[in-house]
């Protein structure tokens, strides 16, 4: 991959999208090519090909995807596992067609088996059933990385998928219904700060600002806060606390997806390779965790009423070690400055634009 090579990033604005263009002009690629969702439609079939025939990019990241935590994957789940099924075959059947010379899709570690053993490896895909909160989801991703191995056995094309952990960094998606567990807990412990200093111009600032996604009828912010868990003196979370949860931050998600598109190809990494920083941590550990870094005092109350998904979920890394790369930012790094990024939303979204209108 040369430095003037065109290269799509599929997914631009998202948490990995985002983080991976500022990689990508960070090394010194500048001929980029971005769509906004209003511009393309990713699950349409046809204007996924009119726009690979006109852009002919060589190189293609897969980073599109509808995500969202346990509560949006029941919620919505003929949409999860439509609209990632549609996405994933319409750019790889177009970059195939166009001639595209190395395309990686991004995968999620929940195409695992649910109780497969720990640290999952790559050869434990489809060696047991799925986690129910989130088989739609996982379904799309797996048809993916099965269609990116037959394009490549059938006709040699040079796609391969990556399996990244738990992410997590700015730019993630705070809207609470729809949030993964990092975001919604750097959220409510945020929201329940305010609360307990009396700040509530600032309470409805955020709320403002970020969508809560639930449907509840409120006379006051106080009383929408308290039916989503928080109040001044305690955050109630969904389910026990007991599982334990990889993360990685996503710059270092991103410079693994840069590396391994300049040095590596199918026949280094195969069918699919773990991206994780190779440690985890009990979700009540890590609530603590994020509680310290937002400044947060009171309690938290578990609410074991609600599902915990996964008993475990540790991706082995040992192969994607081997080639040469590993995680290098702290999960107390990588908060803190998700933290400060949340409190800044501005500025991380003017940094996404201006990103984007370089790419243009």
């Amino acid at each position: 991959m040369q430095h003037s090579s065109k290269i799509y990033v599929a997914g631009h604005a998202g948490l990995v999208g985002s983080a991976l263009i500022k990689t990508l002009q960070s090394k010194g690629y500048h001929n980029i090519v971005t769509r906004a969702v209003y511009e393309l439609d990713l699950r349409c079939q046809s204007a996924v090909e009119l726009f690979f025939e006109q852009e002919q990019p060589e190189y293609v990241f897969l980073a599109a995807a509808k995500v969202g935590g346990i509560l949006a994957n029941q919620n919505y789940k003929a949409e999860f596992l439509y609209d990632n099924l549609t996405i994933a075959t319409n750019v790889i059947h177009a970059a195939h067609r166009s001639g595209v010379k190395k395309l990686i899709n991004l995968g999620s570690s929940c195409i695992y088996p649910k109780y497969a053993p720990q640290p999952l490896k790559e050869e434990y895909l489809l060696s047991g059933p799925l986690e129910p909160t989130n088989e739609p989801y996982a379904i799309a991703k797996i048809a993916a990385i099965k269609l990116c191995r037959y394009y490549h056995e059938q006709y040699g094309a040079d796609f391969f998928s990556v399996m990244p952990t738990n992410l997590y960094g700015p730019g993630d998606n705070f809207n609470l219904e729809t949030s993964h567990v990092v975001p919604a807990l750097i959220r409510k412990f945020h929201l329940a700060k305010l609360l307990s200093a009396g700040k509530m111009a600032e309470v409805e600032r955020d709320l403002l600002m970020y969508p809560v996604g639930f449907e509840v009828q409120a006379a006051t912010w106080v009383d929408l806060l308290g039916q989503l868990g928080v109040t001044k003196d305690c955050v109630t979370l969904w389910g026990s606390g007991m599982p334990y949860r990889e993360f990685l931050y996503v710059d270092d998600l991103a410079q693994a997806l840069v590396f391994l598109m300049q040095n590596h190809s199918y026949k280094d990494v195969g069918e699919l390779l773990n991206i994780g920083a190779g440690i985890d941590i009990q979700i009540s550990e890590l609530a603590q965790l994020v509680k310290k870094v937002v400044g947060f005092k009171g309690a938290i109350h578990w609410d074991s009423s609600k599902p915990d998904g996964t008993p475990r979920k540790l991706l082995d890394v040992a192969r994607i070690n081997t080639l040469g790369w590993q995680a290098r930012v702290s999960l107390q790094e990588g908060l803190v400055a998700s933290y400060a990024a949340y409190k800044n939303p501005v500025a991380l979204v003017h940094n996404i634009v201006s990103h984007a209108e370089k790419c243009m």
